[in-house]
């Protein structure tokens, strides 16, 4: 028999998720068996499935679910990817790609998320995730290179560094703007130095901290 909890989450899917497009079904089923509920601070149990934005430690806040789901139905993620992730938060979206993709490496830059996330990813058995404590924008990326890698936070202006860690075939998710003009991107790497941009839909999104500011014109 279904309890309270799985009943709200079956919500969350159908009125939220796949109503915002989502419509892959690896993606629905990942986001049915991830435990949203084991990610979220314990004040905010009783919303974890809501449309809100769920307040994390060091200022921060969760995905909401029809974005989360909206990032992993674009990355296209196949069992043998690579993924980073920048921007851990409380872990939830990583165990999301590690049910979709091979491995996953996640980058926080606070240490009460990087324990936080942790902690979430050991109470509900997930592997295949290792969180870093580090800065996006001192980071440097193996010559390998990832598969897919996704922003969990916006860039004000388009920074090409990010597509440059990807591996050819590799997706790039990120939003990309600033205001109320933001823009989810895919940008797909072709082979060596080509790349293809593809709008997804309009969103708003925190920026990344450190990210470069955009311009401001004074008349």
């Amino acid at each position: 028999m279904n309890t309270q909890t799985d009943l709200a989450r079956e919500q969350m899917v159908k009125q939220q998720v796949r109503a915002g497009d989502v419509l892959d079904e690896r993606v629905l089923a990942t986001l049915r068996q991830v435990p949203r509920e084991q990610f979220v601070p314990a004040a905010w149990r009783d919303v974890a499935f809501a449309d809100v934005g769920i307040a994390l430690p060091a200022g921060q806040r969760m995905l909401r679910p029809m974005l989360a789901g909206r990032m992993l139905q674009a990355l296209e993620l196949q069992e043998t990817d690579r993924v980073l992730e920048i921007g851990t938060g409380s872990g939830f979206l990583s165990a999301c790609l590690a049910q979709l993709a091979a491995s996953v490496h996640s980058l926080e830059l606070h240490a009460e998320l990087v324990e936080f996330a942790r902690a979430n990813l050991a109470a509900t058995g997930t592997r295949r995730v290792e969180v870093q404590q580090a800065d996006a924008f001192q980071f440097t990326a193996p010559a390998s290179g990832y598969d897919a890698i996704v922003l969990t936070g916006s860039l004000p202006v388009a920074d090409e560094r990010f597509q440059r860690w990807l591996a050819p075939g590799g997706r790039l998710f990120a939003v990309i703007g600033d205001g109320a003009l933001m823009e989810a991107r895919l940008i797909r790497r072709i082979d060596g130095q080509q790349f293809l941009g593809k709008s997804l839909f309009e969103t708003r999104l925190s920026a990344l901290e450190h990210a470069r500011p955009a311009e401001k014109f004074h008349f």
